[in-house]
């Protein structure tokens, strides 16, 4: 994830918006970040990540959202999804 994006104190945007405070956020909402259109057609629709919503987008990314920017593959093990949910749920704003 680090090689794209930042989480924590003194977090900046990267080729990926900033991380901190993402679970539970309207997605398309972190200052100064451009945003892909299909990611800010779902924002318009209400997306939120909320858990559901980011172990979806996290094992397959191209799945959950057409056209994405985010080149990650997706994540396969539960575990791993547990893992990262939880270490994002770990930095609230």
């Amino acid at each position: 994830c680090k090689a794209c994006h930042q989480i924590g104190d003194g977090a900046k945007n990267r080729s990926g918006p900033i991380l901190t405070g993402v679970v539970g956020s309207a997605a398309g909402t972190v200052d100064g970040f451009k945003y892909s259109k299909p990611l800010m057609a779902m924002a318009e629709d209400g997306l939120v990540w909320d858990d559901d919503a980011l172990r979806a987008f996290l094992a397959k990314p191209k799945d959950f959202m057409k056209g994405t920017k985010m080149s990650f593959a997706g994540l396969k093990k539960d575990e791993d999804l547990d893992a990262i949910t939880a270490y994002l749920a770990s930095f609230p704003k």
